[in-house]
């Protein structure tokens, strides 16, 4: 009989941008991370079921099992806060819907060690998404089709090449002035509102950037940026332990990636096959009647 492994005690897990439902998310990646840690509070910051790609009705397995865990989660002592994104937008219109210890909110704030938390997801800063929303769905196509071209690279990269991973988007954002000059003017305007607000630490996703730094204003105010990054590219998160914050990266994490699919669980079904739209919402209200029951 297996002996089973002590899971690391978290505070605070901050994980978004994960895109259930397109076919660049990496589910298989982070149950296997989300295996090896207690979370006291989990925090999903948008982007986590890719609502916008619901059309090509591919939701696979690893996809649901995602799902599954966090509502296992939810009834055990963990505290599950779903901050919308604009991916999963739709959701917004159900912002305060509350079940057990799981919250949908827009955004939030939590006060760690007498210190200010912000988290929110971050397109309200995109003026792409403000002015033309149509456009950012099409860059969302074209990044998504450039994500499967990138798998395929990939598995031949490391299955017949024996060579490691490589991204393109990734290349492509650190390359281009103006996709450096989003991101910073991302942060920059995330900071100067968070300093109105007095708040100590800005949280935020959306743009795919992992990023922890310290911003000081012009009255030398300072305050703590952090963004969680992706689980498309990056396979990162943000953990909060011990009044210190620290980014997660699973291609750093040896044991979540030594963690086979039969330690995860009993029910270690991670087939291919897909689930249509019917059969997901169908399984997701099963899960939401399953964090009621208990």
């Amino acid at each position: 009989m297996p002996v089973k492994k002590q899971k690391r005690k978290v505070e605070v897990v901050v994980v978004s941008d994960i895109h259930l439902g397109t076919y660049g998310s990496r589910a298989k990646e982070l149950i296997s991370y989300l295996k090896t840690i207690e979370p006291k509070i989990l925090i999903l910051n948008g982007d986590i079921i890719d609502i916008w790609q619901f059309k090509k009705r591919y939701f696979p397995k690893p996809h649901m099992k995602v799902i599954k865990y966090i509502t296992s989660l939810v009834t055990k002592d963990t505290e599950v806060y779903y901050i919308t994104g604009n991916h999963d937008e739709m959701l917004r219109k159900f912002a305060g819907f509350e079940i057990g210890n799981f919250k949908l909110v827009n955004k939030l704030v939590l006060e760690l060690d007498h210190k200010k938390a912000w988290f929110f997801h971050g397109d309200v800063f995109d003026v792409t998404m403000q002015h033309s929303k149509w456009l950012a769905k099409l860059g969302g196509i074209g990044y998504d089709l450039l994500i499967v071209i990138n798998t395929f690279v990939n598995w031949i990269s490391e299955n017949v090449l024996k060579k490691g991973r490589i991204s393109f988007s990734k290349k492509i954002k650190n390359s281009v002035k103006s996709a450096v000059k989003h991101i910073n003017n991302f942060e920059e305007t995330a900071a100067s509102i968070a300093f109105e607000k007095g708040y100590d630490f800005v949280v935020c996703g959306h743009i795919h950037q992992p990023q922890q730094r310290t911003i000081t204003n012009a009255k030398n105010q300072s305050l703590e940026y952090l963004n969680s990054g992706d689980w498309i590219e990056n396979l990162t998160a943000l953990e909060y332990n011990h009044k210190r914050w620290k980014i997660y990266n699973y291609q750093e994490d040896k044991i979540a990636q030594k963690l086979k699919p039969n330690e995860h669980d009993q029910e270690n079904d991670l087939g291919k096959a897909d689930l249509k739209n019917k059969d997901l919402f169908n399984e997701l209200i099963k899960e939401i009647n399953n964090v009621e029951s208990n």
